[in-house]
């Protein structure tokens, strides 16, 4: 198992606040405005929060998600899954 980033660990460290979508890991610049642009209102990272939480933290429907409304290859949406899933072990 790889070690989490430090962008991973910033963002597990804190509430989430009004972070932008480009907070999460495995989300950069290019994902974030391709999320942006095709769907207007993911911009900020609750709302990709939001998506996890409705597809109940399923790992393979979360990553499938991602890789259909981003492009998202498979290490981003595993960085971005473990991301969302030890932020919400922490803080829900």
């Amino acid at each position: 198992m790889s070690s989490t980033s430090q962008k991973h660990k910033e963002f597990v460290a804190e509430p989430m606040g009004e972070k932008s979508v480009n907070a999460l890991a495995g989300i950069g610049e290019v994902l974030g405005k391709r999320l942006e642009e095709r769907h207007y209102e993911i911009s900020i990272a609750y709302v990709v929060l939001g998506q996890f939480l409705v597809l109940k933290k399923d790992e393979e429907l979360f990553r499938d998600w991602l890789k259909d409304t981003c492009g998202a290859n498979s290490k981003q949406q595993g960085d971005c899954y473990g991301c969302l899933r030890e932020w919400c072990d922490s803080f829900l």
